[in-house]
């Protein structure tokens, strides 16, 4: 029988109130609130906070504040950048590649809920992944949804919802995201 986490981590329903989860979401939050409430210029007790926190390829640098709710499911390539407001709720797996930029109050959800009132009224809950490729701007206010997959060179307009996946090579933008024309 697989544990809370396993059925999380699969994409599966699974109950985020399970002890273990709680415990681990807890540790990420004390190292977030640590990390957020840091000076601007100990750069070095900020970049050993980020480390426990996310799987970095190589140099990254995400700015002040931040949020996610693991930590350990955020896996960032070389020269990843992360403007102030950031959010990611990494339930599940988040992939980003290298030379990825994320304007002011990016949100990257992996946490999705029924649609089924009943069901959703249980508590269950369930994640799909995020992968952002490689040489990706996000535009500020950027929201990517569940199950999203960004292709390598694009550019996400400022303020857009990204529902579905974006290919390689284009700019995109809008409330749903659409692709506006090719690189």
């Amino acid at each position: 029988m697989k544990s809370e986490k396993e059925k999380m981590l699969a994409g599966e329903f699974y109950n985020a109130s399970h002890e273990e989860l709680v415990k681990e979401r807890d540790y990420a939050r004390d190292l977030i609130f640590e990390l957020n409430h840091t000076k601007p210029s100990d750069k070095e007790k900020k970049q050993e906070l980020l480390k426990r926190l996310i799987v970095a390829k190589g140099s990254f640098h995400i700015e002040t504040p931040f949020y996610c709710d693991y930590g350990y499911n955020i896996q960032v390539g070389e020269n990843f950048y992360a403007n102030y407001g950031c959010t990611i709720l990494d339930v599940n797996a988040v992939q980003i590649g290298n030379n990825v930029l994320l304007a002011p109050n990016v949100q990257i959800y992996t946490a999705t809920h029924p649609i089924d009132p009943i069901e959703r009224s249980t508590g269950i809950e369930f994640a799909k992944s995020i992968v952002i490729g490689n040489n990706v701007w996000v535009g500020g206010g950027t929201i990517i949804c569940p199950g999203v997959t960004i292709g390598n060179n694009v550019t996400i307009g400022a303020g857009s919802v990204v529902t579905k996946d974006i290919p390689d090579n284009v700019i995109a933008a809008g409330n749903p995201c659409k692709i506006l024309k090719g690189i």
